[in-house]
């Protein structure tokens, strides 16, 4: 059974989200150790991650530095972030795996998601990112060609697109590291976004995608058994935050897309995760939300929330 975990922004950070280097060292170096149990067992394994925090902090660098050097663009951020996590993974991969006698090695793809040139969210960027920072601060920034919004008392922050992913374009590199036996980092971030000129031409956006959504497509493309959301709860809870709240186990998609079309999951959080679970059952295969250390558990019908067909 081939399997795609898609770790949580709460992989990469300290447990109050401060993503100063040696917290990200430390984190990562915890969660490879329940990767790495699972890929001891043989299992073949792709991973996905997030980058929001370290998106977030190359955009104060771009802030701070904007009156000297001019912002770098967010897919440049990305393919940033997905290097150095995936340096990160690898090297603490590697060494969890040879504690455990595994000679199994870890590949890292800097990888593009491909997104229509036309979707709606270009013309209309909603998704906020990053600080918010004074009117001033932040008219430095739209000289530059960024969208900013005003956000009231909070201050301004920078707004940009958020589309959906339609395929993975490197996908078949990981396909094919994958058969050679390795553990595939790829898609971090949802990848970097990519549209397709008419030419032809593949070029970078500015952009933000779902790194969840991106997940389900990757997986549905290289055919995985399993999609696993690894996040910091152990199942999806339905009513949360009130008395009545509880762990939903076993679930089809239609039955999950009920409780969100009746605003279960919030559109920050469990929102998307549920989504990306949803689109990947519905293709036919079987998603499992739960937490990184829980994955045993929930493969063995323990614990998390299982969504099928």
């Amino acid at each position: 059974m081939t399997l795609l975990i898609a770790l949580g922004g709460n992989a990469m950070t300290a447990p109050d989200g401060s993503a100063r280097p040696e917290d990200q060292r430390a984190a990562i170096t915890v969660a490879a150790e329940s990767i790495a149990d699972i890929v001891a067992t043989g299992t073949p394994v792709v991973l996905t991650h997030g980058n929001g925090p370290q998106v977030g902090n190359l955009l104060v660098k771009n802030e701070i530095a904007a009156s000297v050097v001019p912002p770098v663009p967010l897919d440049w951020c990305d393919a940033q972030t997905q290097g150095t996590i995936g340096t990160l993974l690898l090297n603490a991969l590697d060494a969890a795996l040879s504690r455990r006698g595994s000679g199994t090695r870890t590949a890292v793809l800097v990888s593009r998601t491909l997104v229509a040139a036309d979707d709606h969210g270009f013309a209309e960027p909603t998704k906020p990112i990053g600080r918010y920072l004074p009117a001033a601060e932040a008219a430095e920034q739209m000289s530059h060609g960024q969208s900013w919004q005003d956000f009231g008392d909070r201050g301004w922050r920078r707004v940009v697109a958020s589309p959906e992913p339609l395929s993975c374009l490197d996908a078949d590199a990981a396909a094919a590291l994958l058969a050679a036996g390795c553990v595939v980092v790829c898609a971090g971030g949802g990848g970097v976004p990519t549209v397709r000129d008419v030419d032809g031409t593949l070029r970078g956006v500015e952009a933000v995608i779902d790194k969840d959504l991106t997940a389900a497509v990757l997986a549905r493309q290289l055919g995985v058994d399993m999609l696993i959301i690894a996040t910091d709860v152990e199942a999806a809870i339905r009513d949360w935050g009130t008395p009545e709240a509880h762990p939903i186990g076993k679930i089809t998609a239609a039955e999950l897309r009920v409780l969100a079309a009746a605003g279960q999951f919030p559109a920050g959080s469990m929102g998307p995760k549920v989504e990306a679970a949803c689109r990947f059952a519905e293709a036919g295969g079987r998603a499992i939300i739960t937490s990184l250390h829980h994955i045993a558990d929930a493969l063995a019908g323990h614990t998390g929330t299982v969504v099928v067909p």
